[in-house]
């Protein structure tokens, strides 16, 4: 019997852990979300997005969810309200998960429920920045998610400490979440292992390759990772100033490609 006891306690030590993702409160857990955010980015303190902002952010329309495990906060998402014409829309400025929690689907929970909340309160639309040379963010994005990304902006924020940039012009895909469309509702609703990377619709299919060895030179030779990124802006640039749309991601290792196609205005 006391072997079993034993057997039974290993197995619950070995259960993973349950993770809740809900608003933040208070100070305290604001804070949290800036140590994390400290941790993921590693910037100087002029980089990091302050602390007062994530407060100004709850309390004006926009969002600040946190992920827990064991009252422990081991991501978030901070988003900022806005207007475009007439209709509100959320930027969502941030997503942030501690390395050490990686894997476990903590993002993706964090996006359901930012969807879950924009809808709850009438907004359709959210938007966030990514980097393209960071590809498999982009498949998170694109395929996951369901999002598209029909603007490409040159070092939108300047060159930051960050090590993740490693001294590279921070260049963005924009990402636009339709989260009524039944692009983005097939992508929620679909599990992990049955998600493919395709471009749906017709026109023709256009390919931006990001080469796996990128990824490696932004440490070791930055000219050379410099003049790559500097030949995917001009792709992208080329394509989207065309009308084309970035709507799929396909992985291999380190790289990847995104499949571009015709994409309607508005």
């Amino acid at each position: 019997m006391a072997r079993r006891r034993r057997g039974r306690a290993k197995d619950a030590e070995k259960k993973p852990l349950a993770i809740v993702v809900r608003h933040c409160h208070g100070l305290a857990e604001f804070g949290a979300c800036f140590e994390i955010q400290r941790a993921v980015w590693g910037s100087a303190d002029a980089d990091l997005t302050p602390l007062p902002v994530f407060v100004v952010a709850a309390e004006t329309g926009g969002q600040v969810l946190g992920a827990f495990a064991e009252d422990r906060m081991v991501g978030f998402t901070l988003a900022l309200a806005g207007v475009r014409g007439r209709a509100p829309f959320l930027h969502s400025h941030m997503t942030a998960v501690l390395e050490a929690w990686h894997d476990r689907g903590i993002g993706r929970s964090l996006k359901l429920l930012q969807r879950e909340d924009a809808l709850s309160r009438g907004i359709e639309l959210v938007e966030w920045t990514f980097d393209p040379l960071q590809i498999k963010n982009g498949y998170f994005n694109l395929v996951r998610l369901g999002a598209i990304a029909r603007r490409y902006v040159a070092n939108m924020y300047g060159v930051t400490s960050s090590p993740l940039q490693a001294g590279l012009p921070t260049d963005r895909l924009v990402a636009e979440w339709q989260l009524r469309s039944a692009r983005v509702r097939r992508a929620v609703a679909a599990r992990p292992e049955r998600k493919r990377a395709k471009a749906r619709g017709r026109g023709k299919v256009v390919r931006i390759r990001v080469p796996a060895e990128l990824a490696a030179l932004r440490q070791t030779r930055p000219e050379e990772a410099a003049r790559l990124q500097a030949e995917i802006r001009q792709e992208f640039e080329h394509w989207l100033n065309l009308g084309y749309a970035a709507t799929s991601v396909t992985v291999a290792g380190q790289g990847g490609e995104y499949l571009l196609q015709p994409w309607p205005k508005g």
